[in-house]
């Protein structure tokens, strides 16, 4: 290990021990560190600052510069109320919502949040406990809130915390608003933060809050009276011992639902998450329980959210009687089939409704919107982008759906973050209405690939860590750039777009301009045989995510394997086009 790097994470370690700032219980990690003859906890804890990004915080709990900690919380929050006070100056009574979810040290940093909010005059809603991402987002909307932070680090394991900044319209915080409190936050050292709560600028909110987010949730309903038809439908739901444990059952029932099942081992709050590896519904060993009670339960269908309840998993029977989980694009594509569909039958579709997905999502839903002469906009991966196609048109158009190939949807327009008590209940609609119609939530998805086409979707992580992984990604996408490829696995490339230049080129050359509302490094190829395939380096980690989405033909439901094994068979010779 690099001496000098020793040396220097040495003296901060010293620097926080020889501060009046920071506590015995926290200066005791640190002597720890220094004593161990095994320098790398002190290297990791102390050899860079926790960078406050564009979504806010997220690390690994402990002392340190490098971690989530009461203290970096604190300069964080001091940074995000300096840019609040700048931005809202002739506001009377600046206010914040602040919430957490079950993780370690959840209560204890949003209290840290709260504290520091008051302390610089802002006014601050601090939900009393556990709250889902979702609510959060909406009483910043409903109690007209300037901002919002929410602790969580969503489904990232145990170890992990985070901090996620809102802005007033309820939705992540975007440009220029993210780069103006990073720059606050950057100049904040501890003795500027202002820690001295101010009790009566500090109001607890619970139930009144919860009961107004249901009665959002309840305008996702389409169709009441198949609910109604089907209200014995067998749900089984497990809340991975987070946020969804009560909202998401009493939103279920206020939908008219009275068959509903809960795992009970992940009911219980436990920020260890003691039942699963890591609390992330996409991993299919999360859902081991609740498949397990829904084979015994005979269930239609099993659900689940993650700590913070702003994704979902659904899982069903295939045509075998086997479990499958939905994947993230398949469970995008039966929300915006089965909204289009049953808002047209029932005469709820209007001219001004649109539906939002971002670039990497399956092209499937632009078909579906295509056919259905519904608006169909594209936008960068990150629900703020969505919540931001929601504001552009707010008080014109209808919002009526949009989400992510990440497990993430929203059905209506209270929240401006991805809702899965809402998705959950709009599916188990969903559910009841194909069991009304004698089907299966897996002949659902058939007769989807059966209408628009099969689709196959699948994501490629190139890790490339430290310094010289990052020149080796940025050196991966400007040779893409200086040399676009021309053909994907045999298929001609028929259109290209750089989300970084703002253009694109079809295949005669010709360039046009691409409307977005930002630059983002991004590069995406359509084949002529329907191939797509999107790369994008990450923002927070040393990786590059490749998104290949694959077609086929089917022409019934049998056809589903056959396509499958081929487009697997396909995903390999995209690589070997890629040269990964």
């Amino acid at each position: 290990m690099d001496t000098q790097l020793i040396k220097e994470c040495e003296r901060k370690a010293q620097a926080w021990l020889d501060s009046p700032y920071y506590d015995e219980e926290t200066k005791a990690e640190i002597r720890k560190m220094l004593l161990d003859e095994d320098k790398s906890a002190l290297v990791d804890a102390f050899y860079q600052n926790l960078e406050f990004g564009t979504g806010g915080l997220r690390g690994i709990m402990g002392a340190g510069t490098n971690r989530m900690n009461k203290y970096i919380v604190g300069m964080a929050t001091q940074g995000f109320a300096n840019y609040l006070l700048k931005a809202f100056p002739k506001s009377k009574q600046l206010s914040v919502v602040v919430g957490h979810d079950c993780r370690n040290n959840g209560r204890l940093f949003a209290k840290t949040v709260a504290a520091i909010f008051s302390a610089n005059g802002i006014k601050v809603y601090l939900f009393e406990g556990l709250r889902p991402t979702p609510e959060v987002s909406f009483a910043i909307r409903h109690l007209g809130a300037q901002g919002g932070v929410n602790v969580t680090a969503s489904h990232n394991p145990k170890e992990y915390n985070g901090y996620k900044a809102y802005w007033e319209d309820g939705a992540q915080v975007l440009t220029p608003h993210d780069k103006g409190i990073i720059d606050e936050v950057n100049k904040v050292r501890m003795e500027d933060v202002k820690s001295k709560a101010v009790p009566e600028l500090i109001e607890i909110i619970g139930g009144e809050t919860d009961y107004d987010y249901m009665q959002a949730v309840h305008t996702a309903m389409i169709d009441q009276e198949v609910i109604l038809r089907q209200k014995d439908l067998n749900i089984v739901y497990t809340p991975m011992h987070g946020t969804g444990r009560v909202i998401v059952p009493l939103c279920l029932r206020s939908w008219g639902f009275q068959n509903i099942h809960v795992v009970p081992e992940q009911m219980v709050i436990d920020g260890n998450f003691p039942t699963v590896v890591s609390p992330n519904p996409e991993n299919p060993e999360a859902m081991t329980l609740g498949i397990r009670l829904g084979t015994r339960l005979n269930a239609d269908l099993v659900v689940a959210t993650d700590p913070d309840a702003d994704r979902l998993a659904i899982v069903c029977r295939d045509d075998k009687g086997e479990w499958m989980i939905i994947n993230g694009n398949q469970t995008c594509m039966m929300f915006c089939y089965y909204i289009i569909r049953n808002k047209k039958a029932l005469g709820q579709l209007k001219p001004t409704d649109f539906l939002v997905k971002t670039i990497v999502t399956t092209e499937v839903i632009a078909k579906m919107a295509e056919k259905n002469h519904v608006e169909l906009r594209d936008c960068y991966t990150g629900f703020k982008w969505i919540a931001h196609e929601i504001a552009l048109s707010e008080g014109k158009k209808s919002f009526i759906g949009g989400g992510e190939e990440s497990f993430g949807f929203l059905p209506y327009d209270k929240v401006r973050d991805k809702d899965a008590p809402a998705s959950i209940c709009l599916i188990s609609e969903i559910a009841a209405w194909v069991k009304d119609n004698g089907m299966t939530l897996y002949d659902l998805l058939m007769q989807i690939y059966l209408e628009y086409g099969f689709s196959y979707e699948h994501t490629i992580n190139v890790v490339k860590p430290g310094k010289t992984g990052a020149d080796e990604i940025k050196a991966m996408m400007e040779n893409f750039r200086k040399h676009p490829l021309t053909e994907i696995a045999g298929s001609p490339v028929v259109l290209s777009k750089d989300y970084k230049t703002l253009t694109q080129h079809d295949s005669e050359g010709k360039e046009t301009a691409l409307d977005m509302p930002d630059r983002s490094n991004v590069l995406q190829y359509f084949c002529q045989d329907g191939t797509k395939v999107s790369m994008r380096p990450s923002g927070t980690e040393p990786k590059i995510k490749f998104y290949i989405e694959i077609k086929d033909h089917m022409h019934t439901a049998a056809d589903y394997a056959a396509c499958l094994d081929r487009a697997k068979a396909k995903v390999d010779e995209v690589k070997k086009s890629l040269g990964i």
